[in-house]
């Protein structure tokens, strides 16, 4: 068997200027915040202890928090597309 060697180039500068980006950044914060405030919102409606919760149902409610969260920065009409 021969194996190719793999060439592997250096970051062009525009992709280093895409992923260091202002939206990226902005997008992280607002999955971050909405995951967030979807862990407050489960906890704060269900009125349990927290050893009473499930932890499926946490998660669940922290990755429909950072959906909306990335979805607030990410819609058509948040890119002024509407």
């Amino acid at each position: 068997m021969k194996f190719k060697q793999l060439e592997i180039e250096p970051l062009s500068a525009e992709t280093d200027r895409s992923i260091r980006s202002k939206h990226i950044f902005r997008s992280l914060i607002f999955i971050v915040l909405g995951g967030l405030g979807g862990f407050l919102l489960f906890y704060f409606s269900k009125g349990k202890y927290m050893d009473m919760l499930a932890t499926g149902d946490i998660v669940r409610s922290i990755l429909f928090g950072a959906f909306f969260g990335f979805f607030i920065t990410n819609s058509p009409c948040a890119r002024n597309k509407c």
